[in-house]
């Protein structure tokens, strides 16, 4: 049986049973060195699980990709040396090559700054906000101060400021709460949104159809873009609400969110966009853009995770989703979350007075990052290359490569990516927003790399060999 571990087979595609699922050769050994693998493993008893479905044979096991993955070196049985297999992280004298995280669409790292914010409310101030006692009161003022930042930097007045668990929920209320509001009114309603929103726009008008909503699906061109014709007749459908995103978290495609919102107000139609990807990354302020609307998220911009704010301009009114408490203006009742919130706040004032510089630095990096992804394989495909997008997101489409492999392969680099959107990672269905803009073509691996705050040329550089490296490894392996 050891002669039938795949890593040595000429099938890239053989299959087998690590960590309890199914993977193939592409998966799991991109960018390793395969015959020398595969003799190691032979000769500690690893067997092929493609043949042995039912388990392995007595006196065997299966082969763990954890095992695979920590092996320090490989003898080789032909020369007799010992050294590093190709594609696991280079080792320095006193510890790691340290790993670039080029996924800060998905999260971003706190900042120092915000955690010393916080920690009063991790330990002495730990009182309950709607509490009429000194620790109560300290623990509200807090959390109005917080308000108060949040609403400068957005360009809102502080009564305008909601707090949520974050922007999914910001944006559950937003179109929810539309909707639930217009239907206790007239009794039905149109909602509204774009192809390529967040999964939280998404389900939260998918939500709304199950209750009774008409609703409307606003396409978009092959870069992403809603056409001004498309918004128009959306418009005209007169809907208690309309949802379009202010830049795209999968290929980063700024909409034109001034000219919408202005169409919305000309209309009568509550406009909504979710900001979470945009805010602090571009100038986002509600008193230049005249939505009704806007969510934001703490945890894209280098604040803690579970919490987020919803800007409710004055005048619009929304159903709850919740009910309890009086917190938020009765919005979202329960203890509100104050070291979150103070967090939150101040990630937010760094993140608004930071933009501008920001902005140009990342955008710089995002764009000699693609520049040399290009020049390592020419035939890639940049995901709305040809719109206006946000500075720090880049997707890429890669032909002739499997797109597990790939993410494994740059991670054994050092170098952490995503493929989409972090919602939706495990899912095996194409990503809704490639599909949208025509571009999920069969056999073409897509990556997102997206920077941050901390983001340095010498790690896009790096990033950039990593990424040369590993595709060719998986070619090579499926050409064989």
């Amino acid at each position: 049986m050891a002669d039938q571990v795949a890593f040595g087979q000429v099938n890239p595609y053989a299959g087998f049973l690590l960590e309890g699922r199914p993977w193939n050769q592409q998966q799991l050994v991109a960018g390793m060195h395969i015959p020398e693998m595969a003799r190691t493993l032979a000769e500690n008893g690893a067997v092929d699980g493609g043949a042995e479905a039912g388990g392995p044979p007595r006196g065997k096991r299966w082969w763990t990709a954890q095992h695979v993955f920590k092996l320090p070196t490989v003898k080789s049985v032909r020369h007799g040396r010992r050294h590093t297999p190709a594609g696991v992280m280079p080792v320095r004298a006193g510890g790691a090559v340290e790993p670039i995280y080029l996924d800060h669409a998905a999260t971003t790292p706190m900042r120092s700054e915000v955690r010393e914010a916080m920690l009063p409310f991790l330990g002495e101030r730990w009182g309950n906000p709607s509490s009429v006692h000194r620790w109560g009161r300290r623990a509200r003022n807090a959390i109005e101060e917080a308000r108060d930042r949040v609403a400068a930097a957005l360009g809102a007045h502080r009564s305008e400021i909601v707090f949520t668990g974050g922007g999914t929920e910001a944006d559950n209320l937003a179109i929810l709460g539309c909707w639930r509001q217009a239907r206790a009114e007239a009794g039905r309603a149109v909602v509204a949104c774009s192809a390529i929103e967040h999964k939280a726009v998404l389900a939260s008008v998918k939500a709304a159809e199950a209750e009774g909503a008409d609703v409307v699906i606003l396409g978009v061109d092959g870069a992403g873009r809603v056409p001004a014709d498309t918004a128009a007749e959306a418009i005209a459908a007169r809907p208690c609400v309309l949802s379009v995103m202010w830049g795209n978290n999968e290929i980063g495609t700024l909409q034109p969110i001034a000219w919408l919102a202005r169409q919305c107000a000309d209309s009568g139609v509550v406009f909504h966009t979710d900001a979470v990807q945009a805010f602090g990354k571009v100038r986002v302020r509600v008193d230049e853009t005249p939505c009704a609307l806007l969510s934001i998220s703490s945890h894209k911009i280098n604040g803690p995770q579970g919490v987020g704010a919803l800007f409710v301009r004055d005048g619009v009114t929304l159903h709850p989703s919740l009910f309890g408490g009086g917190q938020e203006r009765q919005l979202r009742p329960g203890t509100e979350n104050v070291a979150g919130i103070v967090g939150f706040a101040r990630a937010a004032e760094l993140a608004a007075q930071e933009q501008d510089s920001e902005e140009q630095r990342v955008r710089a990096l995002r764009d000699e990052l693609q520049r040399r992804l290009v020049a390592a394989a020419d035939d890639i495909i940049v995901h709305g290359g040809d719109a206006e997008r946000l500075p720090h997101v880049l997707n890429i489409g890669v032909p002739h490569c499997d797109a597990a492999a790939l993410l494994i392969g740059l991670d054994l680099e050092g170098v952490a990516v995503s493929g989409g959107s972090a919602c939706q990672s495990g899912s095996a269905a194409p990503s809704h927003v490639l599909s949208a803009i025509g571009s999920s073509a069969e056999g073409m691996a897509a990556i997102r790399m997206s920077l941050g705050h901390g983001t340095t040329s010498a790690e896009i550089e790096r990033a950039a060999q990593a990424f040369s490296k590993v595709v060719g490894r998986i070619r090579a392996v499926a050409a064989h």
